[in-house]
């Protein structure tokens, strides 16, 4: 079997919150109970959107919460050159097209789709006279996929309904995640995915992506979320607070409990670095996929007390 290589893939928009410590434990625990490796990358490739010092910040969490990585941290922002040769290949191909279109020109000619409005293909077969090609689009060439996700079982995906033709690279020249991913995740040669259930929607666009670019896409795994009191996806954007390493024992023993992992002891949760070494062990050898609960993750689950 092809050895386990898996990713962690943090966007450094901020510090690491409960919700993406706790998407950070269930990769690595999937990885080492495999005896895979499991790599460090940090999506930086969204200037606008980093905040200095939040990659520092990230890297030092993990560590002191004994998640380490293999192999050099890889950074988006560092491989530029890699996105343009992909897209260039993809356009000389003909799996990709130069689009006009503006995000109002797609919302007033598109139907409406399950993300937002069904791109019309108004490009696709070329440029209209005096238009210029304002971002690069990939060309839908197979409509419906299907994957036996390895937490949600057998699912399928309508590719058009969830947009058509998506852009990988804007109007600014910045190169859009789904291409920068696909392009990341063959150079590091991951075989499984494992991420929060709310990114399932790129999966049909990404394995259309390993598909044009002539690659076997990886397995996927979709995990429950954190969600706050509110009900919501628990994000930076949305005021959560970061994690610490104090107590850092304690931290992980909660998240442990809550993402199914069974009969963790309390002794373990005394903090210190011997604590969370042996919590990860045991935590390593009682891990499976099964374990993970059906339901999204209340975050107060994950506080001290609860």
């Amino acid at each position: 079997m092809t050895p386990y290589v898996g990713r962690f893939a943090p966007t450094p928009s901020g510090p690491l919150h409960p919700g993406s410590l706790t998407a950070a434990v269930i990769s690595w625990l999937d990885a080492r109970s495999r005896h895979g490796r499991w790599h460090l990358r940090i999506d930086d490739i969204d200037g606008p959107r980093t905040v200095p010092g939040a990659s520092d910040a990230i890297l030092r969490t993990l560590d002191c919460f004994g998640l380490g990585w293999d192999g050099p941290v890889v950074h988006q922002s560092q491989r530029e050159q890699a996105y343009r040769e992909a897209a260039r290949q993809l356009e000389s191909a003909g799996h990709a097209f130069r689009c006009a279109c503006s995000r109002k020109d797609v919302a007033a000619a598109g139907q409406p789709g399950w993300e937002g409005p069904i791109y019309p293909g108004t490009c696709r077969n070329g440029l209209a006279a005096g238009r210029q090609g304002r971002a690069l689009r990939l060309r839908m060439d197979q409509r419906h996929w299907t994957i036996v996700d390895r937490c949600l079982g057998p699912l399928s995906f309508d590719l058009h309904r969830l947009g058509g033709d998506f852009v990988i690279r804007r109007a600014d020249g910045l190169f859009a995640y789904q291409l920068a991913t696909v392009v990341d995740d063959i150079d590091l040669g991951v075989t499984d995915v494992v991420r929060g259930i709310d990114l399932l929607g790129s999966v049909p666009r990404q394995m259309q992506l390993y598909q044009s670019l002539g690659r076997t896409p990886p397995r996927y795994l979709h995990h429950p979320v954190v969600i706050a009191d509110t009900r919501l996806k628990l994000a930076k954007s949305s005021g959560a607070t970061p994690v610490h390493c104090r107590d850092a024992g304690a931290c992980m023993a909660r998240i442990l409990t809550a993402i199914g992992v069974p009969d963790i002891e309390a002794g373990f949760a005394a903090g210190g670095t011997r604590a969370i070494g042996e919590l990860l062990q045991y935590a390593s050898s009682h891990w499976h996929s099964g374990v993970l609960p059906v339901d999204p993750i209340p975050e107060a689950q994950l506080r001290p007390g609860d």
